[in-house]
């Protein structure tokens, strides 16, 4: 019963744009040279080409092989590039650690196969360049899934705001395209509210489009030309390409606008489940798909010259408007869920530190992973409108549209092929087989979409390439900067040497220095330690990082350990999130922080292994839940709400000065907010070193809490090339000062920040 539920919603949020493909199939295959060739054969063969399309490619690839490859539920490029780092050492993130293969969601099917030994795999794992080859190809995927952002929502509104041309007053073509960029517009305008708020009609729009189309294509079929079911075999194919020759090749960049919108059937996997969408699809959406194309072929079959309105003019004229209204809703549908697919791939590639910092939204509470990006979205409107407005013709939109849909399919097969070897752990030979059966297929169909590329193919590979270059600018500045941090990680035998102290004075608080090294002591330390006179009594070392998993459960998210000897009061804490995890700002950070730490020491007390000795340099991390604050056992918690700017209970240590700055910042941000204080159970037996160790935390947990980040200025050596410095001092340079910055992006409270500026030679 519940997938029977999810196969409904996914037909609203799924096949959107997939069932909003007949608008547009025959008008773009038929362009060009082949109106020439225009008979009731080739009509039939073109039709034979889609349904075999359909049914090779949706149905046999998608449906029963692709959606088996999920990750823990997720499905799209990401996902299958994740399995594929978890299985072989593909990744090129630098601060994995062995802690997070002990993720529940890390492990996969049955290890007990696994190929380690396989030259192949051997040979991938070998060579950085082949690495950095499989990256660049899933974010080259990704930026042609951005690029089907920018065109499916053109080509779906333009299609379906033409049926308007077919009536008896007709509009011009100015006045259709105002319209249309209306549409888009407020399309656009409408993201920030959320995918959720208008999906309860999404689903029964869908249904009730597929079900029209259904009845149309029924209908002529019967009514024009019942013969149309022989063109099932595929001997019209043969015929279809004998009777047209290099022609017939070509338009097969317009016939495989059939499948535009399939992708989404893998990708949005993580909304629903591989069964839900495998019903939908299979009893419904491909019936009314391949009846809807045959009764448009039976039409065009005595019809000839309807061919450019093809759709629209095959419908009965009774029933013309409402299909006309339903088209029209169906394509602001199909157009909301490829927008909504794009925001998830930026935040994924930002996941994978090759996207700059934007800001996510979350647009609903209850329903986990539906975002928007302001910033994306309003460049995705600009270059929408721009396609719309630059172009004006649905035949040249749907060759750029063609284009980037068949990449992205043809690099899911190549990815599937290594699925099938190196997470299936499958023969070579079945990979093998598996992609030369689809490439040849898709093959042939990517070669027809390039040579339309200098009619309107060449946008998704512009926007690709600018895409791609911000990616890589962004990748490659952001690795430099992290090895720099590695290779100049603070010496912990000197920091020992300074004794506890550290050769300062220690202040009440707790200090949390921030740095992307999940291992060893920032740089940054060592400016503090030698140009300021005090700092605070505990320190913790805090590193948010991705894994290559889709999500991180809150009771696996904190990793807690020790640096230097107990006396030192300096730990560490790693934040995993997962590519698919949106960092929320729940504002209750500090107190999970300071109840993991507090469970840290005493199971440091209770678990020997956990322990530090004088001579380690780092000591072991360990998980600590952090799911509840109130359900901590070795401290006493009080929790009470209260109105800002009202007498707090709690005593500070805190200057006049920070606290009266304090208090203007809250009366400009008038929320409620919750008090947590800490305290020691009063426990005869437990270890004075540990009850001593707590005490000095709640204390400086009451005195209060700074967060320190270092302001870095990334820079190329004199001595790097001309290219280097280009990149690295001008373009990098350039997207780290227009990007969000990394404190906004953490949710850092600016009355508590300190920065302290660092130039980074790379």
């Amino acid at each position: 019963m519940m997938n029977l539920l999810l196969a409904y919603q996914s037909l609203g949020v799924v096949y959107g744009d997939l069932s909003t493909s007949p608008l547009y199939v025959y008008s773009s295959a038929f362009s060009g040279r082949l109106d020439e060739k225009e008979s009731e054969e080739t009509i039939l063969g073109a039709f034979s080409l889609i349904f075999w399309t359909l049914t090779l490619i949706p149905l046999l690839k998608y449906i029963f092989i692709v959606l088996s490859a999920d990750d823990n539920g997720e499905g799209g490029t990401f996902a299958l590039y994740s399995l594929l780092c978890r299985h072989a050492k593909f990744s090129l993130l630098p601060n994995q650690q062995a802690a997070d293969e002990e993720l529940s969601t890390y492990k996969y099917g049955n290890a007990v196969h696994a190929v380690g030994s396989s030259p192949f795999k051997r040979f991938l794992e070998k060579h950085k360049k082949l690495r950095t080859v499989l990256l660049v190809v899933v974010l080259f995927g990704a930026c042609m899934v951005i690029g089907d952002g920018v065109l499916t929502p053109a080509i779906s509104v333009l299609s379906s705001v033409s049926g308007l041309q077919v009536t008896e007053n007709k509009l011009t073509d100015g006045e259709l395209l105002i319209l249309a960029c209306v549409i888009l517009v407020g399309l656009f305008a409408l993201q920030h509210f959320g995918t959720h708020k208008v999906a309860v009609m999404f689903a029964p729009i869908i249904i009730i489009w597929l079900i029209s189309i259904f009845a149309v294509g029924l209908y002529n079929v019967i009514h024009w030309n019942p013969k149309v079911i022989s063109a099932i075999s595929p001997l019209y194919i043969i015929k279809y390409f004998r009777e047209t020759g290099k022609t017939g090749w070509i338009s097969l960049g317009g016939l495989l606008l059939c499948i535009t919108g399939t992708e989404a059937m893998f990708a949005d996997l993580g909304h629903f489940t591989a069964l839900s969408i495998r019903l939908a699809f299979t009893f419904f959406v491909y019936p009314c798909l391949v009846v809807q194309y045959m009764g448009q072929a039976a039409y065009l079959s005595k019809n000839l010259d309807k061919i450019p309105n093809s759709f629209y003019d095959s419908i009965p004229e009774p029933v013309f408007w409402p299909v006309f209204v339903v088209a029209t809703l169906s394509a602001i549908v199909g157009s909301q869920a490829i927008i909504t697919a794009t925001f998830s791939i930026v935040k994924q590639c930002h996941s994978l530190g090759c996207f700059p910092r934007v800001k996510v939204v979350h647009t609903s509470r209850h329903i986990y992973g539906q975002i928007y990006i302001p910033e994306i979205n309003w460049i995705l409107m600009i270059l929408t409108l721009a396609i719309t407005i630059g172009f004006q013709d649905t035949t040249l939109i749907g060759n750029a549209y063609g284009l980037a849909c068949m990449t992205v399919m043809f690099i899911t097969t190549f990815l599937m092929a290594l699925i099938i070897i190196f997470v299936w752990y499958k023969s070579i030979f079945l990979a093998g087989a598996f992609l030369l059966f689809f490439l040849a297929i898709e093959g042939v169909y990517l070669s027809a979409a390039f040579i339309k590329v200098p009619q309107g193919g060449w946008v998704p590979l512009v926007l690709s390439s600018v895409f791609m270059v911000v990616m890589y600018i962004w990748h490659y500045g952001t690795r430099k900067k992290y090895n720099f941090d590695l290779h100049n990680k603070v010496s912990l035998r000197w920091l020992l040497g300074l004794g506890p102290s550290l050769g300062i004075v220690r202040v009440p608080g707790i200090g949390l220095i921030y740095s992307e090294l999940a291992t060893g002591v920032p740089a940054i330390f060592s400016h503090f330690v030698t140009n300021l006179p005090a700092f605070h009594k505990v320190l913790v070392f805090v590193c948010v990082k991705s894994v290559p998993v889709p999500y991180v459960s809150p009771e696996e998210r904190f990793l807690i350990g020790r640096v230097c000897p107990r006396p030192y009061r300096m730990y560490r804490c790693i934040v995993r999130y997962g590519y698919k995890d949106v960092q929320r700002d729940d504002g209750d950070f500090e107190n999970q922080l300071i109840q993991s730490i507090a469970e840290f020491i005493q199971m440091e007390a209770e678990e020997p292994q956990f322990s530090s000795s004088e001579s380690s340099l780092d000591g072991r991390m360990a998980v600590i839940s952090t799911r509840n604050v109130e359900s901590n056992t070795n401290l006493i918690i009080s929790v009470q709400e209260e109105d800002i700017g009202s007498s707090s209970s709690i005593q500070s240590s805190k200057s006049l000065t920070l606290q009266s700055l304090q208090s203007v910042f809250d009366e400009d941000n008038p929320v409620r907010r919750r008090q947590v204080r800490f305290q020691l159970p009063s426990d005869p037996g437990m270890d004075p070193a540990v009850r001593e160790e707590l005490m000095d935390l709640i204390q400086a947990k009451e005195a209060g809490i700074a967060y320190i980040m270092g302001h870095s200025y990334v820079k190329a050596r004199r001595s790097s090339s001309f290219v280097k410095r280009f990149m690295i001092d001008i373009l990098y340079s350039f997207l780290r000062k227009n990007c969000r910055g990394p404190s906004v992006a953490l949710n850092i409270p600016h009355i508590s920040l300190i920065e302290v500026g660092m130039i980074y030679y790379v």
